[in-house]
């Protein structure tokens, strides 16, 4: 009786896994974008992936001028293609970008589950950004000087800074004009 408890029980577990498995190819074809999901796999970041694989996300690298109206300024979107699929658009002007980076963005959309976003996913979605820099950022490496690279730093820097009463990201997050229009904060 122990030996089929045993072989059910693995069986159960054999199968759970098979149910949670992915492939960052699933998500895209972008080399550059399959190592960030698999450097958040190897981070332990299984809540991304498992919100990419819940939503059946895909994420490219796009030209975000047909999405965003300051596209230049824009860093990624997470938005629906014209098949209505939910895509993570990853601006262009990144492709270079480290690969460390590029997993804090698609970390960040894999948090955005609304059509339109308000304050508060707002600000989960920048922690999520945040923690994740700070876990993957390598003290060694050094970054280039980038809008992205001082973005990541600024928000983790809020975002160890705050508190209990005093989340700073949503603060930075509620004062930002391009976020008070886009939220509805106005």
């Amino acid at each position: 009786m122990k030996k089929v408890f045993v072989l059910f029980a693995a069986f159960v577990f054999l199968t759970l896994n098979q149910a949670f498995a992915y492939r960052a190819t699933d998500f895209s074809s972008d080399a550059k974008i399959i190592s960030a999901i698999n450097m958040l796999e190897q981070a332990g970041e299984t809540d991304v992936l498992r919100n990419l694989q819940r939503h059946a996300i895909r994420v490219s690298f796009d030209d975000l001028s047909s999405v965003s109206y300051n596209s230049s300024k824009t860093y990624a979107v997470s938005t629906y293609n014209t098949y209505g699929t939910r895509v993570i658009m990853i601006n262009s002007i990144y492709k270079n970008a480290p690969t460390e980076q590029i997993a804090c963005l698609i970390a960040h959309e894999s948090c955005h589950v609304k059509r339109v976003a308000d304050l508060e996913e707002e600000t989960i979605a920048t922690q999520k950004e945040a923690a994740t820099w700070i876990k993957l950022k390598n003290s060694s490496k050094v970054y280039p000087e980038s809008r992205l690279t001082s973005r990541l730093d600024k928000i983790s820097g809020l975002y160890m800074a705050s508190t209990n009463g005093n989340n700073l990201v949503q603060q930075k997050i509620a004062s930002n004009g391009f976020y008070r229009s886009q939220l509805g904060l106005n």
